[in-house]
């Protein structure tokens, strides 16, 4: 298991089960805690071939060289780093998505994420991933119609993709909710139970990008709907969201910038993915690039 010091103790954590246990009886002094994000989502490229109206990535030509990716694995789970997700725009368009993922499996002790649309998920993709990646996010904005109306992609096709996947690789469901998917969720709900996701975040839709903010009607139907959950699938909600729901907080005293960190497809680190501003990593490395960051914020602690 892979341990990482912390103000709320000693943390371990490991990826192919995705056990997490936590000594918080242990109070360490900040000079020991470990020197990177929890976790780090990265955008490997702008590149999508699709056109979601909520979609908050950037548009302009962006990819990072998988060199330099692997370099910034390494650096992130020689600091305490205990996994990445890979994104985008489309991290499947990636030409070097699958030797990125072999390294952080074979290379380092990071758990490796994919967040994906999921229809290039094909028999070959998969087969190549599985050894090497411990989860995929898929994106699932609604169902039958509505999901076709949003992604302009078969939901036939998509359910045959998340079919394949339970006997290959464990994933979960990313969730975008607004005023087009509020009314599908009891349906999304049941299909990502039937399949056999582990998860089901919950994504109120931000005003970044192509996005603009769920709106309040919006938002307390979502605030009913999750109060009166009495399924099995494990629901969580976006950071962003965290305050409008309740929810158990394992880590109670972790600040925000030890939590989670975002690499975007040109190379700039930030607190999240809807961050406008950053800090460019250049040859000293990402973990200066962190420090630099949150010196700010997290002056004395890193």
């Amino acid at each position: 298991m892979k341990i990482r010091n912390g103000p709320d103790g000693i943390h371990f954590f490991d990826r192919n089960s995705g056990t997490n246990l936590l000594l918080n009886e242990v109070v360490l002094p900040p000079e020991i805690w470990s020197r990177s994000p929890r976790q780090v989502s990265i955008a490997l490229t702008n590149a999508c071939d699709l056109d979601c109206l909520h979609c908050y990535a950037p548009k302009t030509k962006a990819r990072l060289e998988g060199q330099l990716v692997k370099r910034w694995m390494s650096e992130l789970d020689e600091q305490g780093c205990f996994g990445v997700g890979f994104g985008g725009g489309e991290p499947t368009l990636h030409p070097e998505l699958v030797d990125i993922c072999n390294y952080g499996q074979s290379e380092t002790g990071l758990a490796i994420t994919i967040t994906t649309h999921g229809h290039h998920l094909s028999n070959d993709l998969l087969s190549q991933l599985a050894g090497s990646v411990n989860f995929i996010r898929i994106s699932m904005d609604g169902v039958d119609s509505t999901y076709e109306s949003i992604r302009n992609r078969s939901f036939n096709h998509l359910l045959a993709v998340l079919k394949k996947l339970d006997s290959l690789v464990p994933f979960g469901i990313n969730y975008v909710v607004n005023h087009r998917t509020i009314d599908d969720l009891d349906k999304a709900i049941l299909v990502a139970e039937s399949l056999k996701a582990k998860d089901f975040l919950l994504l109120p839709e931000e005003p970044f990008g192509r996005g603009v903010e769920i709106d309040s009607g919006s938002l307390k139907r979502l605030k009913e709907w999750v109060d009166l959950y009495k399924g099995n699938l494990r629901l969580s909600v976006s950071s962003s969201y965290a305050a409008e729901f309740p929810s158990a907080l394992p880590l109670e005293k972790e600040p925000e910038e030890m939590a989670f960190s975002h690499i975007d497809a040109a190379g700039v680190l930030k607190r999240s993915s809807y961050e406008s501003g950053g800090c460019k990593i250049d040859s000293r490395g990402v973990i200066t690039a962190y420090r630099l960051l949150n010196r700010d914020t997290a002056r004395g602690l890193l």
